[in-house]
């Protein structure tokens, strides 16, 4: 599909520079820019419907529970 989009004249002249350097069109970047962007935020809405079953269902605050998930969460690589 083809699209048209207006973007600032720096990011263009980033884009063309990546694009030579690493011989794939700028059609091929922006479209993997959309898939990696896309793919961070779709999390988001995994995240929200966590948020609302947990919120509907309830439960109690286990403050070890947290610190603990914030300790593995700390160590993990992302």
């Amino acid at each position: 599909m083809k699209t048209a989009v207006s973007i600032p004249d720096d990011v263009y002249d980033r884009v063309e520079r990546l694009a030579g350097r690493t011989k794939r069109s700028r059609s091929r970047l922006f479209s993997d820019a959309l898939g990696e962007y896309l793919a961070r935020h779709e999390g988001d809405e995994v995240t929200n419907a966590m948020n609302a079953a947990v919120e509907k269902i309830g439960g109690d605050y286990d403050s070890f529970v947290s610190a603990a998930a914030s300790d593995v969460l700390e160590r993990s690589d992302w």
